[in-house]
This record gives C-alpha cells, sequence and structure tokens, in this order.
C-alpha cells in the first residue's frame, strides 16, 4: 500500500510538472520586420512589417488565439503614420478591447491623432 502511494505521488508529480509546446501568441517575424524598418525605413521595409502584423493579427495559433499584447496599437499606429487613419484607430480602440489594461494610454494616443 506505502509502495502504491508513493508511485502515485510520483506519476501526479510527473504530470504536473508537463508543459505545452504551443506558445501563448505566435508572433511569427514582426520584431525582425519592425527592426529593420525602424533602421532603414525604406518604403518596402513598411509594407514588409505592415504585412507581418496583419499576419500576427489574422493568424493567431497562439493558446490565446488573439494578437499579443500591443500589436493591434503598433500596427494601428503604423497604420495612422502612413495615412490610413481610420483603420489605425480602429486597430487602436481592438487593443484597449482585448486589453482593458492599456486604455489610459491608447486612449492619450487616439486622442493626440484625432485633434
Amino acid at each position: 500500500m506505502k509502495k502504491l502511494l508513493i508511485i502515485l505521488i510520483a506519476g501526479t508529480s510527473l504530470f504536473a510538472c508537463t508543459t505545452t509546446d504551443r506558445a501563448l501568441y505566435s508572433w511569427y517575424d514582426t520584431e525582425d520586420a519592425t527592426y529593420q524598418y525602424t533602421k532603414r525605413g525604406t518604403e518596402d521595409l513598411l509594407n514588409n512589417a505592415m504585412a507581418q502584423y496583419e499576419l500576427v493579427i489574422n493568424k493567431q495559433n497562439g493558446t490565446r488565439m488573439v494578437p499579443p499584447p500591443g500589436i493591434n496599437a503598433e500596427y494601428g499606429f503604423l497604420l495612422c503614420k502612413a495615412g490610413k487613419k481610420e483603420q489605425g484607430i480602429t486597430l487602436l480602440k481592438e487593443e484597449m478591447r482585448l486589453y482593458p489594461e492599456s486604455q489610459k494610454y491608447i486612449s492619450r494616443i487616439i486622442n493626440q491623432l484625432t485633434k
């Protein structure tokens, strides 16, 4: 009986320590694309960065199945800078909806963009 209890506790401990293979969010190549655009600032690199943001937003494979924190805000701000203000503000509002803790900061950005 004592051996069975030890085996049961050991087995439970092993299963409790396992992790899932899937990440919380899918980032794809967003970091590199954003870095390259920030470093060089060309139109082609801007388009590449925007394509990566769209991929992260529209094709989430992470366990949460929503874009990572800040992605909608970053992409929305880029869209506003590129002259697509309405789409950008929509994404900024989506950031506040998904992550309510960002509301204070994002609402200030929206107020500055709409002045």
